[in-house]
């Protein structure tokens, strides 16, 4: 492929969700998301999108927008996007951290190459291992009655595992968490996602109330850089029975080596979104691996071009546990592909390609847009 990057378009997107979301950091009933559109030599495109979430992302989305329009498209003008090598020694320097905006970047390069070279995502990063992707049902901060009935309907509905957000109150969260577990039985996974909001001590005496209800994991209980607090409340956990998994305390692949050698967590969360793009995710899940610690994909409001960013990468790698966390198209009310991917059932068919097989749609990219100065 003889390609060269001529023209790198940066959009502001603020899509609808069905509902008001709650967790830890705050509520929310709208996702703020950045797009990006490059096209190369002979009209290819290739598309990219980020999702940052107010609280839980470094970079908000108007300095994701400011970055991606000043920095990051400009530097790249003239380049081959098919080796992303060479994209990713020009933008990481550009600007320090904003991973997410850098992710955006690559992430179109990867689709354009894709579709150029005529096959799906998946194929271009090695090969798709899994046939069939299973996702992960969310619930928030919610009365225990009312967990407990969204919940049995998920695994109605097909689900196979949920996630229960948990925060504020450690005896609220043992009431939901038992009545979740009540309602949906034994078999179904369930785990729990404190985003960061108890200390050690908290995590552990919650650790130890919900042990009794067979948990498949305890996300982020801690703080994102207390990894001293994180590997004692994993000691303390795993001795009930509870394995934790780390999310906000894994950014690069030195956070990730700092938590292996800390033997701070059982499992790791990682996102193309937030690790910085493919290959700097599909790196990490190796290094993972290699240590013995599985990996849990996805973020959980992402509109339909990140989420099959998501999709395609879990399914290049065993390490990837079932239950993917991108399940973004659930929570919202419209997205800006033509077609709405459709997880109502819990489970997806391999997607195929090219490249991510999305088609950006023009009518709804300008009905959600939004100013990117004015936002700034």
């Amino acid at each position: 492929m003889n390609l060269k990057i001529d023209c790198v378009e940066v959009f502001g997107v603020a899509v609808p969700l069905v509902g008001e979301y709650k967790n830890a950091y705050r509520s929310k009933s709208i996702q703020k998301s950045a797009i990006v559109r490059i096209t190369a030599t002979g009209g290819a495109v290739g598309l990219g999108n980020i999702d940052p979430s107010p609280g839980y992302s470094k970079e908000t989305i108007e300095d994701s927008l400011r970055v991606l329009e000043t920095k990051l498209a400009p530097a790249v003008i003239g380049m081959d996007p098919a080796n992303v090598h060479r994209v990713l020694e020009r933008i990481e320097p550009a600007v320090d951290e904003f991973l997410d905006a850098k992710a955006a970047i690559e992430m179109a390069c990867v689709d354009l190459a894709a579709r150029v070279a005529g096959v799906p995502v998946h194929t271009y990063l090695g090969g798709a291992v899994k046939e069939r992707l299973l996702f992960n049902a969310w619930i928030g901060i919610l009365p225990p009655g009312e967990a407990a009935q969204e919940t049995l309907g998920w695994k109605q509905k097909g689900f196979r595992s949920a996630k229960i957000k948990v925060g504020g109150n450690i005896e609220a969260d043992r009431d939901r968490v038992k009545a979740v577990r009540e309602a949906v039985g034994p078999e179904f996974q369930l785990r729990i996602d404190a985003n960061a909001g108890y200390d050690a001590d908290t995590s552990i005496k919650l650790a130890r109330m919900v042990a009794p209800f067979k948990l498949q994991l305890f996300e982020q209980p801690v703080p994102a850089d207390d990894i001293a607090g994180m590997a004692r409340v994993r000691r303390e956990a795993n001795a009930f029975g509870v394995p934790v998994m780390a999310d906000e305390s894994v950014l690069d692949h030195a956070s990730l080596i700092r938590i292996i050698k800390m033997e701070a967590a059982d499992i790791v969360k990682v996102k193309v979104m937030k690790q910085g793009g493919f290959l700097n995710t599909r790196r990490m899940i190796a290094t993972a691996e290699a240590a013995g610690i599985r990996c849990v994909v996805g973020h959980g409001f992402g509109l339909g071009i990140n989420t099959m960013a998501e999709i395609m990468l879990a399914a290049t790698s065993e390490n990837v546990i079932d239950g993917l966390e991108c399940v973004g198209p659930l929570k919202t009310a419209d997205d800006i592909v033509t077609h709405k991917l459709d997880l109502s059932g819990g489970s997806l068919a391999l997607p195929g390609g090219p490249g991510l097989g999305v088609t950006l749609d023009e009518a709804k990219l300008d009905q959600y847009r939004f100013d990117i100065k004015a936002a700034a």
